[in-house]
């Protein structure tokens, strides 16, 4: 069986985008858990800032004095145990404690380069206020040589800070204040890079990330992970949830461009300054420090743990209907699938996808991108409660329970006459991907199986031939006519799901119709079962729905 293909969202890897009072939010490939302090092992009654995890090490910074700081490490036995054994390093003063052994941030891959920023008044010999710096070495075991200024093609009479270096060393990220306009600035702190061809070239001239990247406000702190495919940054841009934000980029190789910044949402960012993220190497946990009040100081360390979404096809199970998902798409980039080595992917679904999967399979669903759920499950009654959030149902009309013949459990039956069920879950389908899907049975040409009240008929049946067809508002408003007949009298799992660019209708596994929009219309109106948006006469369905689940983001039916 040919599984309707995974859907790649317009922002490179990103599942989910959501508009939640006002902020653009996104997770890619996983999802955060709630945000807990890293603890007194860590933390203390001063600061502790900039957290660099190793797998078996965590480097972090505590203050020292009005400017200066050591840098401490906590360790492991292994990566599932708690930190302990905190040991000092240093002291190194002002901005020079960004000397942090071989934290992934300021060295290449190899360990032979080192990169920091310190302030003029501990280096005279500098450009600006805040310059970048470098060390070398020619084996790992040497001492690291003589401190060397980047020069005047990177350093200027302005700022130049907090630098991540890439893996192979021909990229270097860093923080631009513009004290004095810098040319090319956007805001009060920018994004810039520069690039060498080999490491045997200078760098070049810095570029700014741009306006698609930096804003007005304060864009700083690059943070780019080992694999040079995802870079974390702070912010306090305009719809952010606290005076600075953590923000994130993706893009599926480094030749390739970076996606537009994504909010970590409320799970991670509070009405607090949270600042310095940056993710374990194996990706399960995301470090930062934050000034949010439960901690032990002015600054703690705080950690959340990445949660990954391996319900690939939205059926609230983890089973060989995933591991399909996985093959269907092999050797390819599409994100949702690419979980292995670690949850942030390598760039390919493989064999390390397969091997991640594995670990899941039958395990419990934790996937907080399924916001309705109705299970149809009751024996009697008028509610049909929601499962998944709090948009329980009202059941109109003569209904049939049946608690034993759905497809997943019970199943609703509905007389076409007069029964459907309303409930208050707004699908805002103008504000980012989603998806609706349910099992059916029945029906006649013409009657809608899921509406929205005031906006489309989701989910109907073509009046001309008994084939699935949606009416997913598009800007340009038209119908998507499929050729799968579903009023058969069989079962059938159907589906619309929208990715940010095609409208895709999906039968029993299959996609059998796709467009694409320029954008959707939106309403504010609550989802129903079994009528049409009007309730006009011949829209109410007859037959059998069961298991109807909304998604904020585009699944494999």
């Amino acid at each position: 069986m040919r599984l309707c293909p995974q859907v790649r969202v317009a922002y490179l890897g990103v599942l989910l985008v959501l508009a939640v009072s006002g902020a653009r939010i996104a997770s890619a490939d996983f999802v955060f858990g709630p945000a807990e302090n890293s603890g007194p092992q860590i933390n203390s009654s001063v600061s502790e800032i900039e957290p660099e995890p190793e797998p078996l090490q965590l480097w972090f910074a505590r203050r020292l004095g009005a400017t200066d700081w050591d840098v401490w490490t906590v360790s492991r036995e292994t990566e599932d145990a708690a930190w302990e054994n905190p040991a000092k390093h240093g002291p190194w003063t002002g901005a020079d404690w960004n000397l942090m052994k071989v934290a992934p941030t300021y060295t290449t891959a190899d360990g032979l380069e080192l990169y920091f920023h310190a302030d003029r008044n501990r280096r005279p010999e500098g450009y600006g206020g805040y310059d970048l710096y470098m060390k070398t070495r020619d084996n790992i075991e040497d001492d690291w040589g003589p401190t060397m200024n980047l020069g005047p093609e990177i350093n200027g009479p302005y700022d130049e800070a907090l630098p991540s270096v890439s893996p192979d060393g021909l990229e270097l990220y860093f923080s631009g204040w513009n004290r004095d306009a810098r040319p090319g600035g956007l805001g009060r702190a920018d994004l810039w890079v520069t690039r060498r061809t080999s490491r045997d070239e200078p760098w070049g001239a810095p570029m700014n990330l741009g306006s698609a990247v930096n804003t007005p406000s304060f864009d700083a702190r690059p943070k780019l992970l080992a694999d040079g495919r995802l870079l974390f940054f702070e912010s306090d841009r305009p719809g952010g949830y606290g005076s600075v934000d953590l923000y994130f980029m993706k893009r599926a190789t480094v030749s390739d461009p970076w996606s537009a910044p994504m909010n970590l949402g409320p799970q991670v960012n509070a009405a607090s300054s949270d600042e310095a993220g940056f993710l374990s190497p194996d990706g399960s946990t995301l470090y930062f420090h934050s000034d949010r009040p439960s901690g032990y100081g002015d600054y703690d360390i705080w950690q959340v743990p990445v949660l990954p979404i391996v319900d690939f096809n939205g059926d609230g199970k983890i089973d060989g209907g995933d591991v399909l998902a996985v093959t269907d798409v092999w050797g390819t980039e599409t994100s949702l699938c690419d979980i292995g080595p670690t949850l942030v992917g390598d760039g390919v679904v493989d064999i390390e996808d397969v091997k991640a999967l594995a670990e899941y399979i039958g395990g419990e669903v934790i996937d907080p991108t399924l916001v309705g759920h109705w299970a149809l499950d009751e024996a009697e009654g008028t509610v049909a409660p929601d499962s998944a959030g709090q948009s329980d149902g009202t059941v109109m009309g003569s209904s049939v329970w049946h608690p034993d013949a759905g497809m997943v459990d019970g199943a609703l039956e509905f007389d076409g006459v007069g029964t459907f069920v309303v409930s208050d879950l707004a699908v805002k389908s103008a504000d980012g991907p989603f998806s609706i899907l349910a099992w059916v049975k029945g029906g006649q040409p013409g009657q809608v199986l899921i509406s929205q009240q005031g906006g489309g008929d989701w989910l109907f049946i073509n009046p001309a031939d008994g084939t699935l067809a949606t009416e997913c508002p598009g800007r340009v408003n038209r119908p998507l006519f499929s050729d799968a007949v579903i009023t058969d009298g069989k079962w059938h799992r159907i589906g619309i799901t929208w990715d940010g660019t095609s409208r895709r209708l999906c039968v029993d596994g299959e996609e059998v119709a796709t467009d694409t929009q320029d954008g959707l219309a939106s309403s504010d109106g609550g989802l129903m079962f079994g009528a049409g948006k009007h309730l006009a006469a011949g829209s109410f369905f007859s037959g059998l729905i069961d298991d109807v689940r909304v998604y904020h983001r585009a699944v494999q039916p």
